[in-house]
């Protein structure tokens, strides 16, 4: 083969499509060819593969100059149809090497989503296979390979569900108290209670366990209901239920988590928990109102699966001294930054584990209480019957209390009581939101503290992100170029990026790690924060003392092979 393509081939025509839309540059199809004419392969693999064009640019190309159509997961089209045993006529490994994903099988015509469309040898073989004719349909191979595991892992989970009876007894799901199962609907209440919507929402819990997720979002939208897990902080859509399941399933949430289900105007939160095996897991439950109908969102805390230690948290090692210092401490303030989602609860719970002991009464106030601690006193805020932070403090200083813990400080009451019981010899921890350890202080005395009060209490302000670790299993080694790097300064020549297997769901990222900064409140910081010099004069000098920031202790992880480059920048934003 010359480094000419024919005008007439579907290379020739991608080709003059790429370069007439400034998609590609003449060098980099230049390069595409030669490499093509050396080891073979489609021009549009060849470019995506190399790293010469975005995926998501092959994919518009070739819809736009085939006429092919093109589905994407986030318009929520990439869904198979589930009962034409399409798993068995397509198994996974054939789908997962030739990157397609059947989608249905009708009237003599089988629909498939493929990376490479133009592959006729794959289409030719697909009519062997299933005795049709083929229609190709385009998709990014992100997308494809995303919606593989997803409808594989369910059609193989709905097996293991129906045919493992044994297996599923050891789902129990109950109520944290007893529920009377009574509704002013019976029609609904019926239907939420029959054997095909209990095994589905059974089913939907078992996946989400299975996959590690943190919350089930189910979506109601004008034709369809949408499914997505969270993972690692990320969401991932999930084949549906029908949409009118949708309903059923609700009212079937609603009766676990003691809820009302004849009320569909107005927001409502509830619990219950799951035993699977030894394992007990707690669910909390938001259903909000929408115009297609009731959204809800279940969040899972599994107590098994979360690791309460300092040692195995993420901190290095100069950063874990410094934070257990603090915490060892007879009193003073311990606060810990960062936004929603950000590991800060988890982070609180770990430092209570470490230094509670039975000479210590420890007593905490959360909203909610996330995880059930033994030989701690936790307390839930219930705000509608006057139980706020505030009041739960207050009640607290008549406990004899050596450690206090306050879920969160949302109010200048709450902080005042938080730096008086400081004052008065107590051990303080608490949360803040805030962007990083040093405008914690400034967030404080914006809302009202008194300077002079503060300087002397506070101990130690941890800032804190969460970001993917790769995935052991398939990251692989590379050389960053300069133009990478930009700015970037590493210790390591070679590091790592993910790729994606099927052990992470081809995502190339299992689990999460934090990166964090502490700022220990020197004596000089605690003059800054008297005197109330500006954020950046203390930011300034507490990177003097030694305060790694959360940028750098992501780099750190970076040439440790823990998580990736773009991961840490994405989530840091180089700060």
């Amino acid at each position: 083969m010359t480094t000419k393509l024919k005008k007439e081939s579907p290379d020739g025509r991608l080709a003059a499509f790429l370069i007439d839309q400034r998609l590609i540059s003449t060098e980099q199809l230049e390069k595409a060819i030669e490499i093509q004419r050396t080891g073979g392969g489609y021009l549009s693999e060849v470019l995506v593969k190399k790293g010469l064009i975005a995926e998501d640019d092959v994919a518009f190309a070739l819809s736009q100059e085939f006429g092919i159509p093109l589905l994407s997961s986030q318009n929520g089209s990439l869904r198979p149809t589930y009962d034409q045993n399409l798993e068995k006529l397509i198994p996974k490994q054939f789908a997962m090497r030739n990157v397609i994903l059947p989608l249905s099988r009708e009237a003599g015509v089988f629909t498939c989503v493929m990376f490479n469309p133009l592959d006729v040898m794959l289409i030719d073989e697909l009519k062997k296979i299933t005795g049709c004719e083929v229609r190709a349909i385009a998709a990014t191979r992100s997308d494809i390979l995303r919606a593989i595991e997803g409808f594989y892992d369910t059609t193989s989970l709905s097996k293991k569900f129906y045919h493992q009876p044994l297996a599923i007894n050891r789902l129990d799901l109950r109520s944290p108290e007893a529920q009377e199962e009574t509704a002013g609907t019976e029609g609904i209440l019926a239907r939420a209670k029959a054997a095909p919507t209990v095994k589905l929402v059974d089913l939907m819990l078992w996946q989400a366990i299975d996959k590690r997720a943190s919350d089930i979002h189910i979506e109601p939208f004008e034709d369809h209901v949408s499914l997505r897990y969270r993972i690692d902080g990320k969401l991932y859509e999930m084949a549906p239920p029908p949409k009118h399941l949708h309903l059923p399933i609700v009212s079937r949430i609603k009766i676990l988590s003691g809820l009302d289900i004849s009320e569909k105007r107005l927001p409502q939160d509830g619990t219950f928990m799951v035993k699977l095996e030894d394992r007990t897991i707690d669910l909390r439950i938001s259903i909000i109102p929408t115009i297609y109908g009731e959204k809800v969102v279940m969040r899972i805390l599994d107590r098994t699966g979360v690791i309460l230690e300092l040692d195995q948290m993420g901190f290095e090692d100069d950063d874990l001294e410094k934070l257990r210092k603090a915490i060892f401490s007879p009193y003073g303030l311990v606060f810990l930054t960062g936004p929603t989602g950000s590991g800060k609860s988890t982070t609180l719970y770990a430092i209570l584990q470490e230094i509670k002991s039975t000479e210590k009464n420890i007593v905490t106030v959360e909203d909610p209480v996330e995880y059930r601690l033994a030989g701690i006193n936790q307390v839930q805020v219930k705000p509608e019957i006057g139980l706020t932070f505030a009041s739960a403090l207050r009640s607290f200083l008549r406990q004899d209390p050596d450690i206090m813990l306050v879920g969160e400080v949302r109010d200048l009451e709450t902080a005042e009581i938080c730096v008086r019981s400081a004052l008065t010899g107590h051990l303080v921890l608490s949360t803040l939101h805030t962007n990083d350890a040093p405008s914690a202080v400034t967030r404080l005395i914006d809302i009202g503290v008194e300077p002079f009060l503060l300087a002397p209490t506070i101990l130690v302000v941890v800032g804190q992100r969460l970001v993917r670790k790769l995935c052991p299993e398939c990251k692989e080694e590379y050389k960053p170029t300069a133009k990478e790097l930009g700015s970037v300064k590493l210790r390591a020549e070679t590091i790592y990026r993910a790729r994606g297997c099927p052990a992470c769901n081809n995502t190339g990222y299992r689990g999460r790690t934090l990166v964090a900064e502490i700022m220990s409140t020197s004596e000089d910081i605690k003059s800054i924060i008297t005197h109330s010099v500006s954020y950046q004069q203390m930011r300034d000098t507490a990177r003097k003392l030694g305060m790694s920031t959360l940028y750098e202790s992501g780099l750190r992880k970076v040439e440790k092979g823990i998580t990736s480059l773009e991961e840490v920048m994405t989530v840091t934003f180089g700060i």
